[in-house]
Order: C-alpha cells, then structure tokens, then sequence
C-alpha cells in the first residue's frame, strides 16, 4: 500500500490555512523542502517529516491516521460491496471505508439455522432492516417476532438484540445502523 505523503501534507496545510512558506518557517526548513515534498518529488525521511508537522503542531500518527477528503463515490455494483461478516451470515456493507460517515448500510444473508449468538448484542446507536427474503426472528429484551418478507424493524441499539433465520431457506435484510458498528 502506498501513501500520498505529498497530497496528504498538502492536505493538512491547507486545513490548517498555512501557506508552504509559513509551515516552511515554523519547521525551519526551506519553502522548496515543502514543495518538493507536496508535489511528490522528494521523499522526507522519518525525522524531517516530524520536524515539518512539529511546525503544524501534529504527531506522526495522527498524520498518518487522518485520511485527506476525495470525492466519495456515489454508485456500487452488486460485487462491489464489502463483505464484512462471517459465515455462515454474510454481511456486505456499501462502501470500502466508512471513515468520517455516519450511517452503514448492510445487505445481510443468514443461511438456514444460523444466527448472531446467544450473548445478545448490545452497542450505541440505532439500527433499522427490511427483509427481503425468507423469514427473520428478531428478539430485543423480551419482545421476539418472526419477520417474513416486507416486514421491518428499528430499535435502539443499546437494547439486547439478537437475530435468527428460522426456515428452510436462507433469509436476505437490507440494514442500516448509526453511527457504523461492524
């Protein structure tokens, strides 16, 4: 994998509303050195990196976890979807990153018998579903119920939940949930 340390500097500058000439005179390097380094052109060692975001004030780790805005994309195809569960339940989630988003939305399939456990689940948040196909028994605190096709829920999330595909055949949700747990 590899990272765009000049866009990503550039990125941060500009948050910051510093001009390469400011940074450049806070870290005590040349004008140049930042815009060598911005256009990719010269690769900063370790140190002259810290020294540069020392002038922001930002450490190496918070450089390197924040993620510079691109445009995000709007449109996925059915085989661009996430998968970020388990079998024998596959939950595939729309978007490869949820960095700094709010809402997941997941397309869930539960094969026959399966389910998310006996511990119930438990988190912040809010979480909502439809299914689509098969039939789904959904149990939060002491309420159960079977939903069949067409059928929904929404509950808050921080009530004990668990989730069961009950029937011969494999059960299909559409879900989202705020913020992103999974």
């Amino acid at each position: 994998m590899s990272v765009d340390i000049g866009g990503r500097l550039r990125f941060i500058r500009a948050r910051h509303k510093l001009s390469q000439r400011e940074l450049a005179k806070r870290a005590g390097v040349t004008n140049s050195t930042i815009s060598l380094i911005e256009s990719n052109q010269m690769n900063p060692s370790v140190g002259a990196l810290k020294r540069i975001l020392d002038g922001i004030p930002m450490g190496l780790a918070e450089f390197f976890a924040l993620e510079p805005e691109s445009r995000r994309k709007i449109f996925y195809r059915a085989e661009e979807l996430t998968e970020v569960g388990k079998k024998p339940i596959s939950y595939q989630q729309v978007g490869d990153n949820l960095f700094g988003r709010s809402l997941q939305i997941l397309k869930e399939r539960y094969e026959p018998g399966s389910d998310t456990g006996r511990v119930h689940l438990v988190h912040d948040g809010e979480e909502g579903g439809i299914v689509i196909s098969g039939k789904l028994e959904v149990t939060v605190e002491d309420e159960r119920r079977i939903l069949n096709p067409g059928d929904a829920y929404y509950f808050e999330s921080r009530r004990p939940h668990r989730f069961r595909c009950v029937g011969g055949k494999p059960c299909e949700v559409i879900s989202a949930c705020t913020p992103p747990t999974f």
